[in-house]
């Protein structure tokens, strides 16, 4: 035998006495283990990732803000979605997820709505590139625009969403460079809303008047086109109010109506005696112009009942003002009027520097807001000296109250609130407050609309991080990840080590 082949069958002998030894079947037995474990492992992640895509709601969300998670309220308003809708997404599923990680955000927010919905809400992705006449269907969306992200359909009705409505941005970064700078998604109320608004049957109809020198409308103006409502304005100097109006709005005026203006409003509330209509009135709250003296306005509104009277309405009961507010800034109590259909009776609705509402005839007005009886009312002219104890009036006061008349087919009413600062965009976004909902529960009920309202928050990942902010938690976290788990692995190992190796 050559010395070639002694080598190749020493070789050999020793791989088979090595195969055959303890060491390598223990050592095989391992790498067998860790094979199997790999692919469990792999597997796993596949399934679950397979899971993921096909069930959204599988996937957890730990950030602070809920950067992932559908707000409560989204999740009730899709799982009772009544009507099929479609959000067409103006861009391949790649492209759009690809723009910014905000996008990605919006997708996993428009798959768990999709998922809530129980198959009426769907998402498609729409190549506008490869299907150049998608746009005609939808002539009354501005294609011109490079703004538009996606579509929203029901039926025959459907609305438009611009990247204004979808997601914020650095205003600033945007018009210096005329590039965007993203900073959150607003894709999810965006996308209830328009839902809301392509499965109404009925628009109502809301005149807003413009000319008695009021302050901004703006917010109370989105709140009720975001939930479906169609807003015109109307100023009565040039104009008169929309027969099919439903609504009237005179928003915190800084002068009085002609006696023009209040002649116009009264036919309007009459409606040739079939009645039906709802004038809606927020006193002007800035206490920077002093008495407004409005004859004509206060002339209207004794007609239905109610005066309003000069002076500001403040609290001295500390479980209804608020903390660190004036006393003129409080909690009101919700009188019997318009509180069935509130999603959360328990909140309350705010009230700051707003106007008493005295009831001059009681068959014919009622209270809608009231303080405690712990309340008085501050003189416009008073200064640092007022003593708001000495001032208590041992009563409840009306801040809202609500003067209505019967008709031959339905009641009109005259609904006057003491402050418009209760509806200011400061006031209506707070949402541990009713001030929006308490509104807007106001319209539904009279207009016999579904309490579909959805007030939602937008999400800025910027506030992502876990939701961790106690130093228990911390932590019971820190233990567990630090502690817990290595030593859970550390030990067994060091068991298994010894234990062969003195075998």
């Amino acid at each position: 035998m050559s010395d070639k082949e002694k080598t190749t069958s020493k070789r050999q002998g020793g791989l088979k006495r090595f195969l055959s030894s303890r060491k390598a079947r223990h050592g095989g037995i391992a790498i067998s283990i860790t094979v199997i474990a790999i692919a469990m492992v792999i597997a796993i992640n596949v399934i679950m990732s397979l899971l993921v895509d096909r069930f959204p709601d599988l996937k957890l969300d730990f950030t602070s803000n809920g950067a992932y998670a559908l707000s409560d309220d989204t999740a009730e308003y899709m799982s009772h979605l009544k009507k099929d809708v479609t959000f067409y997404i103006l861009a391949p599923e790649d492209d759009f997820t690809a723009t910014s990680t905000y996008f990605v955000q919006a997708k996993n927010l428009l798959d768990k709505m999709e998922a809530k919905s129980d198959g009426k809400f769907h998402v498609e992705y729409i190549d506008t590139t490869a299907n150049p006449t998608f746009a005609k269907d939808y002539p009354n969306i501005d294609w011109d625009t490079r703004t538009n992200v996606g579509v929203l359909k029901s039926d025959d009705r459907y609305k438009g969403l611009s990247i204004d409505d979808c997601f914020t941005y650095d205003d600033e970064y945007y018009q210096y460079y005329q590039q965007y700078k993203f900073t959150g998604t607003t894709i999810e109320q965006a996308a209830v809303k328009g839902a809301l608004y392509v499965t109404s049957d009925e628009n109502v109809l809301v005149d807003i008047i413009t000319s008695e020198g009021e302050d901004d409308t703006s917010a109370i103006k989105t709140l009720l086109s975001d939930n479906a409502y169609d807003v015109k304005e109307v100023s009565l100097l040039t104009g008169q109010l929309d027969d099919d109006a439903q609504f009237a709005i005179i928003y915190a005026p800084t002068v009085d109506l002609s006696e023009a203006s209040a002649a116009a409003l009264e036919k309007w509330l009459d409606n040739g005696g079939r009645y039906g209509k709802t004038l809606l009135y927020f006193a002007n709250s800035n206490p920077t112009l002093g008495e407004i003296k409005t004859p004509n306005l206060d002339s209207l509104l004794a007609k239905w009942g109610m005066k309003q009277n000069s002076g500001y309405a403040y609290e001295t009961d500390y479980d209804h003002m608020l903390n660190g507010a004036s006393a003129l800034a409080f909690v009101t109590e919700y009188a019997d009027s318009y509180t069935d259909g509130l999603k959360n009776p328990g909140l309350s609705v705010i009230s700051y520097y707003a106007h008493p509402i005295e009831l001059t005839d009681t068959n014919t007005a009622k209270a809608v807001l009231n303080t405690s009886t712990h309340a008085g009312i501050m003189p416009i002219d008073a200064d640092e000296s007022f003593d708001f104890e000495a001032g208590v009036k041992g009563e409840a006061i009306a801040v809202a109250a609500e003067g209505s008349r019967a008709g031959t087919d339905d009641y009109s009413r005259v609904i006057a609130f003491g402050s418009s600062a209760m509806f200011s965009s400061q006031y209506l976004s707070l949402g541990s407050f009713n001030n929006a909902a308490f509104l807007m529960n106001i319209f539904n009920t009279i207009a016999d609309k579904d309490d579909d309202t959805v007030i939602i928050e937008g999400k800025a990942l910027s506030d992502a991080e876990l939701g961790i902010t106690d130093a228990a938690t911390a932590n019971t976290m820190m233990i567990v990840f630090v502690f817990v788990i290595p030593i859970a692995v550390f030990v067994p190992g060091i068991i298994v080590w010894v234990r062969r190796r003195n075998k």
